[in-house]
């Protein structure tokens, strides 16, 4: 248990899903030490010396603090951990289990944390990574909001379905909470119509057929942790399972490589990414395949998966191609080389580029991928110091709302 707890009433739990996994925080609000400062005080406006989201108050700097952090993970596979951390990084909890659902594993989590944090949270923070054409920003969670992500299941039907059942789950859990679904599309509202108008008939724009575009909170967190520092013209990449990049103009998204799904893009861990249209209506013709077999093969057996012959995970794949696996070679060059053609793209849109940011599993830890991203790069003035390397934190960023859209209930 943490030696001092905060107030009763003010933990937020945030809960962030994948398809077999579930991250999840539980946050307080408090001060944090001058280095982050610098950083940390930008998002929202200055009125009477408080800034809201991470943030000045009576001169001092506060954000959002993890008391716990951890993830459940082969989540739906025979293969679940567990594993929680104190703020210090200490490993309260390490466990194996065979966790059948994301439910299922939410409620081992909340099983676990009660032993170490016996208050309940006021406010659960959902990440929702789509929520359709309606659903443009984060909000708390009504039985409207719900009708309306229900009626949008066919944007996002490997994604809503599962954010609605965890949804349900997290109110029979902490049934006196108030839950907020933060959307992973808001972020890129900004976009002009140029990039989010697809070449397609009006009406299907008029029924929401559209770029979205996704990782937004991600993208969100980089702003904040940048603040004021944030030049001009930057490039944010998310590189993870999933990959996204985002052109960033003067804080604010103006182009991002997802599309009306987060299967649009650059090639991913299984995901195809962009693929001429023909080929579906090649597939669609010579091998009759209906439209549940056309979203596994383009979200759960292509891109690095398909390309390597069976492997998506990139640490995996540099250890085949250093010793001359043909497959993996091929996999992680068209990885790369797709990555650095959509920054090359950004910085004709920008005008050039003042600051280039990797995130995500991959962009944080794999160098072989950020080297041969950034090799013959030179051209367009990206020098050593321009590269940054941030960890996302999805997580904090979706407590910061929940704690703003608290505050604007009163």
């Amino acid at each position: 248990m943490p030696d001092k707890l905060p107030p009763k009433d003010d933990l937020i739990f945030v809960l962030n899903s994948g398809s077999s996994s579930l991250k999840f925080g539980l946050y307080h609000r408090a001060a944090v030490d001058g280095a982050a400062t610098d950083e940390a005080v930008t998002d929202g406006a200055v009125t009477d010396g408080a800034v809201t989201d991470g943030a000045v108050t009576d001169g001092a700097v506060t954000d959002e603090v993890a008391l716990l952090t951890g993830s459940a993970d082969g989540v739906g596979h025979g293969n679940g951990s567990l594993q929680i951390r104190s703020s210090t990084g200490e490993i309260l909890v390490k466990r194996a289990d065979i966790l059948e659902s994301q439910d299922h594993a939410l409620a081992t989590i909340a099983e676990e944390i009660r032993k170490h944090v016996p208050a309940a949270p006021v406010a659960v923070g959902h990440r929702v990574v789509h929520g359709g054409p309606h659903l443009l920003t984060h909000q708390p969670i009504t039985p409207q909001v719900l009708r309306q992500l229900r009626s949008a299941v066919h944007f996002a039907p490997v994604h809503i379905p599962q954010a609605l059942s965890l949804i349900a789950a997290s109110q029979s859990l902490f049934p006196s909470a108030t839950q907020f679904a933060c959307f992973d599309d808001v972020f890129h509202q900004t976009m002009p119509e140029v990039a989010s108008h697809l070449p397609l008939p009006q009406r299907y724009f008029d029924e929401g057929v559209r770029r979205y575009g996704f990782h937004g909170l991600s993208y969100e967190s980089l702003v904040h942790h940048f603040g004021a520092a944030l030049p001009a013209r930057a490039i944010f990449a998310h590189l993870g399972n999933g990959a996204s990049l985002c052109a960033l103009r003067h804080r604010q998204s103006i182009d991002t490589t997802m599309g009306l799904t987060p299967t649009g893009g650059i090639p991913m861990g299984t995901r195809s990414g962009d693929l001429d249209p023909g080929v579906f209506v090649y597939l669609l013709r010579t091998q009759q395949l209906g439209a549940d077999a056309l979203e596994d093969l383009i979200n759960h057996q292509s891109g690095l998966f398909a390309l390597s012959c069976g492997e998506s995970d990139v640490k995996s794949l540099e250890e085949r191609a250093r010793a001359k696996d043909q497959r993996a070679s091929l996999a992680l060059n068209v990885f790369v080389t797709a990555v650095r053609k959509a920054i090359g793209a950004y910085a004709a849109l920008l005008g050039g580029m003042d600051l280039l940011v990797f995130t995500g599993g991959i962009g944080e830890h794999s160098d072989y991928v950020r080297s041969g991203v950034t090799d013959g790069l030179e051209f367009l003035g990206l020098t050593a110091d321009k590269i940054k390397i941030i960890p996302a934190q999805e997580e904090q960023q979706i407590a910061r709302h929940c704690r703003s859209m608290m505050g604007q209930r009163g």
